[in-house]
């Protein structure tokens, strides 16, 4: 069935959905608006956009502690109304969230978050690999552009495979959440703990600290 650019475009303006998604939405339910609408929701793609320039400032801080005090995780997730953080869906979703950070140890919510120095230092890795191998620098620089985006797959929050269904990802379950309660949501910021994580260092550094000392006082 031929789909015009007219329902098309008042599928867009009713979901907020991108152009191709709109057009393959009536094509998968045969023209039919309404059906095309349900498509829209059920694959998170629905009102999605429009929400996007909405002030998200309501939500809910949660932690989440896991192996009987081993790890810890306190995020912070906003939505736009108190109504909505009460919900049992968003409410679902922020536990959801506490078992992602704390299987998959994030570093950063999203790929903006990543600092250009930490960005340079892995690819510049990825590009001596690769040139290892004899290929040409354009090429090696290609092969290291595609191994970064594993990369942000494994630090990223927003761009990991979600533990409970790894065809999705965490940007995926705020697509669908955004779709089914009609408002923004945000995973701010979090924080992960495990138990004694960085004492080795700490100690490491004072008793050099010390040794420091110790051989200033006997010059």
């Amino acid at each position: 069935m031929a789909i015009s650019a007219a329902q098309v475009k008042e599928l867009r303006d009713a979901t907020g959905a991108g152009m191709m998604d709109c057009k393959r939405a009536l094509e998968e339910r045969g023209g039919n608006f309404e059906e095309a609408v349900k498509y829209l929701r059920e694959k998170g793609m629905a009102k999605a956009a429009k929400r996007a320039s909405k002030v998200a400032s309501e939500g809910a801080i949660a932690s989440y502690i896991h192996m009987g005090g081993k790890i810890g995780v306190l995020v912070e997730i906003n939505c736009e109304t108190d109504f909505v953080a009460r919900g049992e869906a968003f409410q679902t979703f922020v536990k959801d969230i506490c078992l992602q950070i704390c299987s998959a140890n994030p570093v950063f919510v999203t790929k903006e978050e990543v600092p250009q120095s930490a960005y340079d230092a892995e690819k510049e890795v990825y590009v001596k690999q690769a040139l290892e191998t004899g290929k040409p620098q354009n090429i090696c620089e290609k092969i290291a552009e595609g191994k970064m985006n594993k990369w942000f797959s494994e630090v990223c929050l927003l761009e990991q495979p979600y533990v409970k269904d790894d065809k999705k990802t965490i940007h995926d379950l705020i697509a669908e959440l955004t779709a089914k309660c009609g408002e923004k949501i945000v995973i701010r910021r979090f924080a992960r703990f495990l138990l004694g994580e960085g004492i080795e260092k700490v100690q490491t550094d004072f008793a050099a600290e010390v040794a420091a000392e110790l051989a200033k006082v006997q010059q």
